[in-house]
């Protein structure tokens, strides 16, 4: 089963027309947003002029059988602690909001659809198959 968590930055070139997420999203079992995706794509909204209209278009993305939205929970927590201490003695720390999203990727099991290239410093993390052709 094909599992992916969507990234803020792969929704919002979803949104703006992009083949290869939307392909990458169509042939997907599952399609996860974390509650921190969806807290970075509302407080966005808020800051531009279309607030109402993106509503709209992400309810209307939401609502689709195969997304799921995923809380933040103990097994997360444990999973973000071991990144951030692996990063943080590689010298390589990455934002924090991208950790907790990192986390709940391998904690989920599935490919990362982002277009962020810090996210590559984390082991184990798994993306779509388009992100090697960036």
């Amino acid at each position: 089963m094909k599992k992916v968590l969507v990234d803020s930055d792969a929704y919002t070139s979803l949104i703006k027309g992009s083949t290869d997420v939307r392909s990458e999203l169509e042939t997907a079992h599952k399609i996860y947003m974390s509650v921190i995706v969806l807290g970075e794509l509302l407080a966005a909204f808020k800051k531009g002029r279309r607030e109402k209209e993106n509503l709209k278009i992400l309810k209307k993305f939401l609502l689709k059988a195969t997304v799921e939205i995923i809380e933040v929970g103990k097994e997360t927590a444990e999973v973000y602690a071991n990144i951030k201490s692996f990063l943080e003695k590689e010298g390589k720390p990455i934002p924090i909001n991208d950790l907790w999203i990192a986390s709940q990727t391998l904690e989920t099991g599935s490919a990362l659809i982002t277009y962020d290239k810090h996210f590559l410093n984390i082991p184990g993390l798994r993306f779509w198959s388009s992100f090697n052709h960036l």
